[in-house]
């Protein structure tokens, strides 16, 4: 593959289309007699006439699809985003999100006025039990890490119940994810993070030394931020739940495992799902996050209100739940993702489910083992995603991670996560989706190899990259703290 053989044209602004007296519609003279001034008040009219760009309607449209053209997505091209989880998102999902039913059903409508939503979400969180093998679930935490902190919470208050007020520390891996830390301290907790051993799992001997009757819980997230599955998680919960705590599973990597495995029997007492990327929606793909969170039955009294819970002959909505932490979301979560979710299973069914996980995995290892013999992966191949370094470009040849990434997007690629996780120096965090095809997955890995030859033989092309967007390297220290976003009118 070779690079955009064109350096695109500049993308003027809106306001440099613009021309004195240009225009594509004339606004009619106002019917009332009145002049403006006797209609409004004084102090609210402007002094000067608004500066708005003068361009008729072709030229606004040209102007944002020239911009759209710029921008990368995953409707365009392979987004290997690690543990982002950047798959196609597959349209008839936002069909039905947008089915005026859906779309327009208000949050405060009774429930004998919304029975079609409430019988989805009931039917979605039935389903999610069943992938995870839990016993009760809240869909109302709007993000990931707001089911994080949900689950914390709810473990939190299941401590508080029991009267063991003593468990004030919650210990973390170092191949979690970084909002699990965070999520912790959010919540009160001390953090205790622990390291991982030679094969990027949790360490047995460590974890054993580090519980105590302090612990509250352990936060795993598996597979782990290296892409590695946490063999030894059933050995993981009979030390925790010995030693009086519970284990907290971050379900962000799911998809490599949907269908497979079900974290609810090997121990895990609570888990949030990333709803938005693992069925359907991926970040940043057109809609926002939901982070649905569940549990095993010791934990259910806890739970957010309110629960969507159904009778013999209708659905409604449980406030009336003492114990529950309260109430996490405006209205009951983001209702448009559930749909979006709902839709995803309802076409894989329970076997398409597990073919997905399986193909996430396989596209994952096939990319790793065209890549790994000049991007060494120091904790293996992994499951859904691989990681791998960059540093003997940096020792042998001064190209950098960083500069690898930005090359990418000379071939039309999005860069993978970079510098992440820390424990991987030089950190190259790739993760292809099950949605990408091998013809797609060769391209990408023809192109790192090619990156690899260029920073052998011609380290500053690496160095010097992206070369063909329309904005280059620039000083990022000075961007954020002098940022400089606004235009001048005349130059």
């Amino acid at each position: 593959m070779q690079p955009f053989p064109f350096l695109p044209r500049p993308v003027p602004l809106i306001f440099e289309r613009s021309k004195p007296g240009r225009g594509g519609t004339k606004v009619p003279k106002p019917i009332t007699t009145k002049r403006l001034a006797d209609c409004v008040k004084s102090t609210a009219l402007r002094k000067d006439p608004p500066r708005l760009p003068e361009v008729p309607e072709f030229e606004v449209m040209r102007h944002y699809v020239e911009l759209s053209l710029r921008n990368h997505h995953v409707d365009r091209a392979l987004y290997p985003l690690g543990s982002c989880t950047m798959k196609y998102n597959p349209k008839v999902n936002e069909d039905m999100a947008r089915l005026p039913g859906f779309a327009a059903v208000h949050p405060f409508a009774p429930d004998v006025a919304c029975q079609g939503a409430l019988k989805l979400m009931h039917t979605l969180g039935e389903w999610l039990k069943d992938i995870s093998g839990m016993d009760a679930i809240t869909l109302q935490p709007a993000a990931g890490a707001q089911g994080e902190m949900t689950g914390i919470f709810l473990i939190a208050a299941y401590h508080q119940a029991r009267g063991d007020a003593a468990r004030k520390t919650v210990i973390i891996p170092d191949s979690a994810h970084g909002t699990n830390p965070a999520t912790a301290a959010l919540a009160g907790f001390v953090v205790k993070a622990i390291k991982s051993d030679a094969r990027g799992q949790m360490d047995l001997a460590t974890l054993k030394a580090a519980l105590g009757p302090d612990t509250a819980a352990v936060m795993l997230t598996n597979p782990n931020t290296v892409g590695r599955f946490e063999t030894e998680v059933a050995e993981i919960a009979k030390l925790v739940h010995d030693a009086g705590a519970l284990l907290y599973m971050d379900g962000a990597n799911l998809n490599a495992l949907m269908g497979k495995f079900r974290p609810g029997d090997s121990g895990v007492d609570a888990m949030h799902f990333n709803l938005h990327k693992t069925f359907s929606t991926p970040h940043g793909g057109g809609g926002p996050g939901s982070g649905p969170v569940a549990v095993k039955k010791h934990l259910e009294p806890f739970l957010p209100v309110p629960l969507v819970v159904r009778t013999a002959d209708r659905y409604y909505r449980e406030w009336d739940r003492p114990q529950s932490i309260g109430k996490l979301h405006g209205y009951f979560g983001n209702f448009g993702m559930m749909v979006r979710a709902y839709t995803y299973i309802s076409m894989l069914g329970r076997e398409g489910i597990g073919e997905t996980a399986e193909a996430a995995v396989l596209n994952a290892n096939y990319l790793a083992a065209r890549i790994e013999a000049k991007y060494p992966m120091p904790y293996g191949r992994g499951m859904h995603e691989c990681v791998a370094t960059g540093t003997p470009f940096k020792e042998k040849y001064g190209v950098k991670t960083l500069d690898i990434a930005k090359r990418l997007l000379d071939y039309g690629f999005h860069a993978p996560t970079v510098y992440f996780p820390l424990i991987v120096h030089e950190a190259l965090m790739i993760e292809p989706t099950e949605t990408a095809t091998k013809d797609e997955l060769d391209v990408f890995a023809d192109t790192m190899l090619t990156i690899a030859e260029e920073a052998e033989k011609n380290p500053e092309l690496v160095t010097g990259a992206p070369h063909g967007t329309p904005v280059s390297r620039f000083d990022e220290a000075a961007a954020a703290r002098n940022p400089n976003v606004r235009f001048a009118f005349g130059g």
